[in-house]
């Protein structure tokens, strides 16, 4: 305590002195045309300091009054201490009034003004004209709240004047990227703002720096550079606003914008090599797919017609047995009732369903004489005279087979006849 007294009154009385030496040289530049020349005229050097403090008492006896037209004030007789204790006062006054006018200070618009008493916060004041107690009890700063700001992360002014101290940054599937970004941001807390940062524009870097390795250490390369850029980007922001918003730092990121995401220049080339062989897989996986997409439909309808094929072939074949199960018992029991009739048809019934499907047929009849019967010619002769009766082809009447055909066709008439 005592030594913020002791400061406190350094500080007034460098004020009082301050003010009196400005107040001094007002008076005597104003009222003294002689001020800064020497009695003969000549401008030459600086007044004589006796003569200066002469000139300082008569003019302030004369200001003051009362002893002004006295002799011995003309002729330089000192003043008394009545004269001195009323310029004294009057001193003290003009100081006074220009310390409390020295509180006095503007905010302008998009602006936010911070007071400090003794050190510590007292209150945010909004633009216009405002006042606060003058130093050393009180002082002000004043922070602009519109300004956007911007850090550049990775490089300076331009993207090619890299920093690769802070752009190289290492992925998930340990491999190493490139990263330039910039972050514009402002305050939104003025008190933070002053009472929470040293160096606002280190803050904020360093914040990106660690919240864009963060976020990159925990993705892939690919994911970085190509896929996830914007999605990186939002994540950035999010990590970098919680760090500051953590150190109360008054600062928000308004945007954040990644100017480039790459490999190092020494893997360029093999890294678009491995970035091709990349879009080939894709491009021969969507044509593995747009074929998958052709032929699955189709053989998935050939796949159901095949099964409706096979359930009809079944309900068919099931439909044959139960049909030949029934006619076996009928002919059963038509067999009970003639079993030598039944034979005979059932051998008569097979031979037909044999020779029908036949077109030659060969007889053996007796000793060593073979029988051949041409049935397809048969048929068409058969066919033929039943088409145009009328009119029966010359080359049928001629032909020797077709005769002997006829010939056997009658003997074996006339040898099934009772």
């Amino acid at each position: 305590m005592a030594g913020l007294v002791q400061s406190l009154g350094y500080s007034l009385r460098r004020s009082v002195r301050d003010g009196a030496a400005r107040a001094l040289n007002a008076v005597m530049s104003l009222n003294d045309p002689q001020w800064g020349k020497r009695p003969g005229g000549s401008n030459q050097g600086p007044p004589d300091l006796d003569e200066v403090w002469r000139n300082f008492q008569k003019k302030f006896g004369g200001i003051f009054g009362k002893g002004g037209g006295r002799p011995g004030s003309e002729s330089g007789a000192p003043m008394g201490p009545k004269h001195l204790g009323g310029g004294a006062i009057i001193l003290g006054a003009l100081i006074l009034g220009i310390w409390i006018a020295s509180g006095w200070y503007i905010v302008n618009e998009g602006q936010n003004g911070v007071v400090i008493r003794f050190g510590k916060f007292a209150e945010i004041t909004t633009p216009g004209l405002r006042w606060h107690i003058p130093y050393p009890i009180e002082s002000k700063q004043v922070v602009n709240v519109s300004q956007v700001r911007s850090v550049e992360v990775g490089y300076r002014n331009n993207v090619k004047s890299k920093v690769l101290k802070e752009s190289l940054m290492l992925t998930d599937d340990e491999n190493i990227v490139d990263v330039q970004f910039a972050v514009q941001w402002v305050v939104k807390n003025p008190r933070d703002y002053v009472f929470e940062n040293r160096s606002p524009d280190d803050t904020v870097l360093q914040a990106a720096e660690t919240a864009i390795r963060e976020v990159v250490g925990k993705s892939t390369m690919d994911y970085v550079v190509q896929q996830g850029r914007a999605d990186v980007q939002a994540k950035v922001h999010k990590v970098m606003q919680t760090i500051l918003d953590r150190y109360k730092t008054g600062i928000e990121v308004q945007k954040l914008n990644m100017q480039n995401a790459q490999p190092p220049e020494k893997v360029q080339a093999a890294f678009e090599d491995a970035v091709k062989a990349g879009q080939d897989r894709e491009r021969q996986k969507n044509e593995g797919q747009a074929y998958a997409n052709d032929i699955l439909p189709k053989a998935k309808g050939m796949a159901a017609r095949l099964m409706q094929e096979a359930e009809g072939h079944r309900q068919r074949v099931e439909q044959e047995a139960v049909g030949d199960a029934e006619r076996f018992n009928q002919v059963v029991a038509e067999y009970k009732k003639a079993p030598q009739v039944t034979r005979d048809r059932l051998y008569l019934d097979a031979m037909q369903q044999i020779m029908s499907n036949t077109t030659k047929v060969v007889v053996e009849k007796g000793g060593n004489n073979l029988l051949y019967l041409p049935l397809d010619k048969i048929m068409q002769m058969g066919a033929e005279p039943a088409a145009t009766p009328s009119a029966a082809p010359p080359a049928a009447a001629t032909d020797p087979a077709a005769a002997r055909a006829r010939d056997a066709v009658r003997s074996r008439e006339r040898e099934q006849r009772p």
